[in-house]
């Protein structure tokens, strides 16, 4: 079995963070995925230290979330929406779509000036060859504090109204940088991150600044295209792995971190871009299990659960999830892999 995209009924897409829906975010829901008895499992988030104990170690994403969804006119007068995957210095690789939903991609030119709020942004030098959705262009101004004072987050159909940028940061969030949400992160309260370390359960913190999870263009996502993130395992990270019983990755940006700063088999720390894909197969010399949302089978996302989890057992928690009413996406509920 494999569950298609138009088995998930679009109401189970969630639409706002759980606070805008009367709950707190470490009440919504999580179901536990444990491979070892071949069982699914049911609970809310606050209890996750129930399936947790002394020795396990959750590795956290402290990326922050940028409004990266940047407003630029053209040279002939009209508005398009830049959205940038990757960050160089000196250069965006980023989509271009239309301002307003459904932000179809947008063709442009190259050679062309960008500008926003009345400032030059950048000129289009080309698209990028493997990516071609992806448009290269040479800008001038400081990114992170452009997008501060013009962007907003990045929002897709299923949230069909603004909200705030708060509500797409976790409390772990200190270092801005993220196209996208680090969304496994998010149902974490202080009083439970609190309460899990009194548990004896250790805290340790990578850095993986996400890029964009679609292009915009259903036919080209389901090549499932990666492109490189930027990604910092501090030694203290690597000094808490070697302590530790159990690593548990809070989602599939530390996976990508801890196992790209581990590619020769041996975790050391790292500072620099990751270009790893992670598979079916793919060896996990670093982490034991994930913490990680719900996001639809054709993603990139149901690729780098593969190599944690068989196929007949995640096919089956899936669709638990939907006929329990699980809520997707980055507001929505949370899956624990043991």
């Amino acid at each position: 079995m494999t569950l298609a995209v138009a088995a998930l009924p679009p109401e189970l897409r969630a639409s706002l963070p759980p606070e805008l829906r009367g709950l707190r975010r470490d009440r919504v829901r999580l179901m536990i995925v444990d491979r070892a008895a071949n069982e699914v499992r049911h609970t809310r988030f606050d209890r996750i230290g129930e399936h947790l104990g002394t020795g396990d170690l959750l590795v956290v994403n402290t990326s922050r979330t940028l409004p990266a969804a940047i407003p630029a006119l053209r040279a002939d007068g009209t508005l398009v929406q830049l959205r940038p995957c990757v960050r160089r210095d000196g250069e965006w690789h980023a989509l271009a779509v239309e301002p307003l939903p459904p932000h179809r991609n947008v063709p442009l030119v190259l050679g062309e000036r960008l500008t926003t709020a009345e400032l030059f942004l950048g000129v289009v030098v080309g698209r990028r060859a493997d990516i071609p959705l992806l448009w290269r262009i040479a800008v001038e101004l400081p990114d992170v504090a452009l997008m501060t004072g013009v962007g907003e987050p990045i929002r897709y159909s299923y949230v069909p109204e603004p909200v705030p940028l708060e509500h797409y940061q976790t409390i772990f969030a200190t270092r801005p940088g993220s196209a996208e949400t680090p969304s496994a992160g998010r149902a974490f309260s202080w009083e439970l991150a609190i309460a899990l370390r009194r548990e004896g359960v250790a805290l340790a913190e990578v850095v993986l600044h996400t890029g964009l999870s679609s292009y915009q263009d259903d036919e080209f996502d389901l090549e499932h295209r990666l492109y490189e993130e930027w990604s910092e395992v501090p030694e203290d990270t690597v000094r808490a792995v070697g302590r530790a019983a159990r690593v548990i990755a809070v989602g599939t940006t530390v996976v990508r971190a801890l196992e790209g700063a581990a590619r020769d088999g041996t975790l050391r720390p790292w500072r620099g871009w990751t270009d790893l894909a992670i598979r079916e197969g793919s060896p996990l010399r670093v982490a034991h299990c994930l913490l990680t949302g719900l996001h639809e089978p054709q993603a990139s996302h149901w690729d780098l659960l593969r190599a944690f989890v068989g196929a007949p057992l995640l096919e089956r928690a899936y669709a638990e999830a939907v006929e329990r009413r699980y809520l997707w996406h980055e507001f929505g509920d949370s899956m624990l892999i043991l």
